[in-house]
């Protein structure tokens, strides 16, 4: 399959500079037009050769990724990319402005393998992981795209990050070091791949973690999250000490709240036991339906939840998930259609 540019690493980068009997410090030119200026042509290269633009876009891509569809006009906070890539597959990105802070929601894979019950992406299947470059490639376009600088990125549009652990981690080691994003700005989602989680701590990796949870025994979480069943709630857990104890950064746990699922009051009371004794911060996410079986509950049992929650020793926040109305929502992302 064919490359872009962002792809290409060193050795395929020095290779190709050679070919055309350019020196190697026109990658640090190429690199710093990328990554500090965020182009999206080999025409704008403006310091480079004509005749070298000329063969570079004769040769290869710049991206692999081109944006063919936005969702939501210029003036709303939240806006929906549609990118396919180069091999013909789609991704959906999420843009979104709020105050002081410009966050991205970018995809690490094209549908999803882990199945969760209640997410739209699930109904995709499985389809590839997303290179580095593409990855990475969402950011530098949706910064084009956004009046405002982009503050924090997050790892939790379509596919399980951990599924393509190697990429992602370099992904974001890219967004910090080269396009200045601090590990505090860069938040991993995972549904709990328990060996990623305790790989990430050994590791050493500084971003933010989160932890998608979304139920408070073995039984009610496997039931809407198979993964369960490979990764117990209970080896989730002790990942998630493990992660802390090495680390020594909070966790966000990200809870949607499902109708007749997991929303009683009970489910709060053992929500607290089962994270009583570690330091972390509970996201609490009224459910975004996706016109399945599973529905968001009514306000007064969504207080009643939060309610059980009031004496809790940790923070509890509530999402109110933005772009709800172009399905950009947490759990809505899913390639439907091109119209």
């Amino acid at each position: 399959m064919k490359k872009s540019y962002l792809e290409l690493n060193t050795n395929e980068i020095d290779s190709l500079l050679t070919v055309l009997g350019e020196s190697s410090f026109r990658a640090e030119q190429i690199h710093n037009w990328i990554y500090d200026h965020g182009v999206v042509s080999w025409g704008e290269m403006e310091n480079l050769p004509q005749s070298l633009r000329d063969n570079l876009e004769n040769m290869i891509p710049l991206h692999p990724l081109r944006i063919i569809k936005i969702s939501g006009s210029d003036s709303k906070s939240t806006r929906k990319y549609l990118f396919e890539t180069l091999d013909g597959q789609n991704i959906e990105s999420v843009l979104m402005n709020d105050r002081k802070r410009t966050t991205v929601c970018i995809s690490s894979q094209v549908g999803c393998a882990v199945d969760c019950k209640f997410c739209a992406t699930a109904s995709m299947g499985f389809i590839k992981n997303l290179s580095v470059g593409e990855i990475v490639d969402q950011v530098i376009q949706l910064q084009t795209q956004s009046k405002s600088r982009i503050t924090n990125v997050v790892f939790m549009g379509m596919g399980e990050p951990f599924l393509n652990y190697k990429s992602v981690i370099e992904a974001a080691r890219i967004l910090s070091q080269e396009m200045g994003f601090g590990a505090r700005r860069i938040t991993i989602s995972t549904a709990g791949i328990v060996p990623k989680i305790r790989q990430l701590a050994d590791e050493d990796h500084k971003y933010k973690l989160a932890i998608s949870l979304n139920g408070t025994d073995e039984k009610s979480r496997n039931t809407i999250m198979p993964l369960t069943k490979t990764h117990s709630l209970k080896s989730l857990i002790e990942s998630a000490h493990y992660y802390h104890k090495k680390i020594r950064r909070f966790i966000t746990f990200e809870y949607v709240l499902l109708k007749n699922v997991n929303d009683s009051p009970e489910d709060g009371e053992r929500l607290i036991d089962l994270l009583r004794s570690l330091p972390c911060k509970v996201n609490v996410i009224p459910y975004n339906e996706i016109g399945g079986k599973y529905n968001r509950p009514k306000e007064d049992k969504i207080h009643a939840f939060l309610h059980s929650l009031k004496h809790a020793p940790f923070t509890v926040t509530v999402r109110w998930s933005k772009g709800t109305d172009i399905d950009a929502g947490c759990g809505q992302l899913a390639v439907k259609d091109l119209a």
